[in-house]
């Protein structure tokens, strides 16, 4: 039975907000954008609450300039001006944002720290990237740094830092060491999560702000949840 929270203008977590951007801490029922679900989208649940909040008549601009797999958590930004979506959507492409993940996995990685590289070819079809050593027809070069940062009872936390921003890059790299995510049935873990999440977080995220050209660092608390909350 899946047990899923989403987010709604009500119970929003808003970790950040000026005229410019709004960021969000994406909950594991979420969808970042509209799909073929139908399922209300984090956009529309931002758009209903800054219409709320600011009492703002009409239709409220709001631009997606990232995305985060629904079953993943953590930080989501969002441009709230169409001078802001460009820039941002820049910094994004150009990889000018700084991305830490911390992702729960079932086995110590054969090194402490390590940079792994990895070409990752799509399959549409199982919507699901394959890692490969070497590169083969179709595929796109994928780089990420981890590091163990604590031992659990039976699990292993890794900070990863994100070099390249590829299709499910974290889930597919890590099961292609052999290191599943927890709850991660999609790349080989054994059960799901009840609420059909898996233990990947967008924790921080840093940039220069693309109106105000200063430094903003951004930090998602994790879900309250058992595992979660032993990693703190």
């Amino acid at each position: 039975m899946s047990t899923k929270t989403i987010s709604n203008p009500e119970n929003l977590q808003v970790l950040y907000e000026d005229n410019h951007l709004i960021a969000i801490n994406k909950r594991a029922g979420d969808i970042v954008q509209g799909d073929k679900t139908g399922d209300t989208p984090l956009s529309e649940v931002v758009k209903q609450y800054i219409k709320t909040k600011h009492n703002k008549p009409g239709n409220v601009y709001l631009g997606v300039a990232h995305r985060l797999d629904r079953p993943t958590t953590g930080i989501v930004v969002f441009a709230k001006t169409s001078k802001a979506l460009p820039r941002l959507n820049k910094l994004f492409a150009e990889k000018d944002a700084q991305k830490t993940y911390w992702a729960v996995v079932n086995k110590m990685p054969e090194k402490e720290a390590d940079t792994l590289t990895h070409w990752l070819k799509r399959n549409p079809k199982q919507n699901k990237s394959y890692g490969h050593i070497k590169e083969v027809p179709d595929s796109k070069k994928a780089i990420l740094d981890y590091k163990v940062i604590k031992q659990l009872d039976r699990y292993f936390l890794l900070e990863i830092d994100l070099k390249t921003g590829r299709h499910h890059q974290i889930r597919a790299q890590l099961a292609a060491i052999g290191c599943v995510i927890k709850g991660d049935l999609k790349y080989g873990a054994d059960r799901s999560n009840k609420d059909g999440s898996i233990h990947l977080h967008a924790r921080s995220l840093s940039f220069i702000h693309p109106v105000k050209k200063e430094l903003l660092q951004i930090k998602a608390p994790t879900p309250e949840e058992s595992v979660w909350n032993a990693c703190n």
